[in-house]
């Protein structure tokens, strides 16, 4: 590559074209070359879990990206799935744009206001639109998660090819899907290509079968002359937990050694990457939690075949991103391509089994037997332990708003090797995203109307003055807030607040210095009381500004709040 990325970035990032429509904007950066963008997003995916933060799985190909760009260690998402693929999407907070909560979780009395449609609503302008407007070609395949009708789905939304998985969740062997009503009646999950109803192939494995779609979407028009933007969502490692054999054989026997062995040896490595400091301290999960010495041998059989079978899933998805680069590569694509990979939240040590009948219908008609565990037909969960290792060195995980649930690893890849190798600890969120790209693309996006129609305005900033070196923050001061179903966080500088429902958390609000202490094992609130003051007056301020709701009891009590429940759940399935 010469540099004329660099160059053409160089306009962007000191404004020559930032009081363009988008029309002109895209006329006069016609004779440079726009780069194509891939952005990955796997679902429920730890910090720890790469090779690149410090894992010990096997993930050779995003080891790769991150050599050739930039590790971001403070990039955050929301501790659910819709409300950050919501909010990465439309580049604003997800309380504006129809995910005030997770749809399959809210109440009567948030259904009722204006921000929990539990879609994407009509004030959502999403940035692939923006991109397909300034003539790029755009492509979705994997989870899509935002809303499931013909008007809410990828083709309404500016992907002019899409297959996209409509649910929450799903069997990554079959059509199997997650959550029944009725324990004698297996749900099935909803696919739609390019907005029609499709039934998957018999020979489908979800990581393979998304790769396989995006390529073939790419391949089709490559003769366009356009650049492309692909959106690779991956359903992997979400559960159920389910891998190709030959993945799960590879981890045969890894994980018997337990959540602490495992903990312990990914924050050396984290340290030793430059992921953490040489100092940090790993929060050890919740004290009522059992260790792993006092679970039988019956139990530490389920627990390591649980961790093999979510090892392999990750490999099986790192496998697969390598075939879509090698694709790029092969096409000469590859060096002009802006990759963005990223996690949508924390791993995922809560349990779908309370919801409806799942529980019931799990017992019947799934097979977590020790050797099916993996396979066709099975319906197995992480649980909680496994959870905290993947979140290591953080507090909690999935569904709170503490480091382990918000925090996700981060890689980009620019064009021309700019921050090739680097590792950044400098604040970034999901938000910022749809900016950056746009800005890459030499797209703005509109701030009140879009086509007529009232838009809620993008909130986030571009990373691209960050990334192309020229500033080195993308916030002057990162100030974010966070609130799904009564718990909620405020960070502002290095400071932060986070609220959760007991036995989790303390029922009030907590005060963390994150330049200390990112672990979040101190609580400073009875220390510094005028720190706690600040930090809650700007949560009031996010709370007011983005129409948060709150109503007392929100927050949930569902879930394995002590581990008791989860490792009765596997007892007595070793047959």
């Amino acid at each position: 590559m010469t540099h004329k990325f660099l160059k053409l970035a160089g306009a962007l990032v000191l404004g020559a074209a930032a009081s363009l429509p988008l029309a002109a904007q895209t006329a006069a950066h016609s004779a440079a070359t726009r780069p194509n963008i891939l952005l990955i997003v796997a679902d429920d995916l730890g910090y720890s879990d790469i090779g690149a933060f410090g894992g010990e799985i096997s993930t050779p190909n995003l080891d790769r990206l991150a050599s050739r760009g930039l590790k971001m260690t403070s990039l955050y998402a929301s501790p659910f799935c819709s409300p950050t693929r919501a909010m990465l999407l439309s580049g604003t907070d997800n309380h504006l744009v129809g995910f005030g909560g997770m749809a399959e979780l809210m109440t009567p009395q948030q259904r009722s206001r204006t921000g929990y449609e539990g879609y994407l609503n009509e004030k959502a302008l999403s940035f692939p639109q923006l991109l397909k407007d300034a003539g790029y070609r755009t492509y979705m395949t994997g989870k899509w998660h935002l809303g499931v009708k013909d008007e809410h789905g990828a083709k309404a939304r500016g992907f002019e090819r899409s297959y996209a998985m409509l649910n929450g969740g799903a069997s990554h062997f079959d059509q199997t899907g997650i959550i029944t009503f009725d324990e004698n009646k297996t749900p099935e999950a909803m696919y739609r290509e390019d907005g029609k109803p499709v039934t998957i192939p018999s020979d489908f494995y979800s990581s393979t079968f998304f790769a396989s779609k995006l390529i073939d979407y790419i391949d089709a028009d490559k003769g366009s002359g356009k650049p492309f933007f692909g959106y690779l969502a991956f359903t992997a490692p979400h559960w159920p937990l389910q891998a190709p054999d030959a993945y799960i054989r590879k981890y045969e026997g890894k994980y018997d050694v337990g959540y602490d062995v495992i903990r312990a040896r990914r924050l050396e490595r984290m340290k030793a990457l430059g992921i953490v400091p040489a100092d940090m301290q790993a929060y050890q999960g919740n004290p009522t939690w059992p260790k792993w010495s006092t679970l039988s041998e019956e139990q530490r059989r389920q627990e390591s075949r649980r961790m093999t079978v979510y090892a392999a899933m990750v490999e099986a998805m790192d496998a697969e991103i390598g075939r879509v680069l090698d694709y790029l590569e092969k096409e000469k694509q590859l060096d002009n391509t802006v990759v963005i990979f990223m996690s949508d939240n924390g791993p995922d040590g809560n349990t779908v089994l309370d919801e409806g009948a799942t529980r019931a219908w799990a017992e019947k008609h799934r097979d977590n037997s020790l050797k099916n565990v993996g396979r066709p037909g099975s319906f197995a969960e992480y649980g909680p332990g496994w959870a905290q290792v993947g979140a290591a060195p953080f507090n909690l995980y999935k569904a709170f708003m503490y480091e382990g649930g918000i925090s996700v690893p981060g890689i980009v890849v620019m064009p021309d090797g700019v921050r090739r190798g680097q590792t950044s600890s400098v604040p970034a969120h999901v938000t910022d995203i749809a900016p950056t790209l746009l800005a890459l693309a030499g797209a703005t996006a509109p701030t009140d109307t879009y086509r007529g129609q009232p838009i809620a305005p993008m909130r986030g900033s571009s990373m691209l003055p960050f990334l192309t070196g020229q500033r080195a923050v993308v916030h002057e001061e990162f100030r974010m807030g966070w609130e799904l179903n009564g718990r909620k966080a405020m960070r502002k500088g290095n400071w932060k607040i986070v609220q959760a429902n007991a036995p989790w958390g303390k029922d009030r609000w907590e005060l963390y210095d994150l330049s200390a202490d990112r672990s979040e094992l101190h609580d400073l609130a009875a220390s510094r009381p005028d720190k706690l003051k600040e930090l809650v007056a700007a949560y009031e301020d996010y709370r007011k500004a983005n129409g948060v709701a709150e109503f007392e009891g929100l927050a949930q009590r569902k879930g394995y709040s002590n581990g008791t429940s989860y490792y009765e759940d596997i007892r007595g399935l070793d047959k």
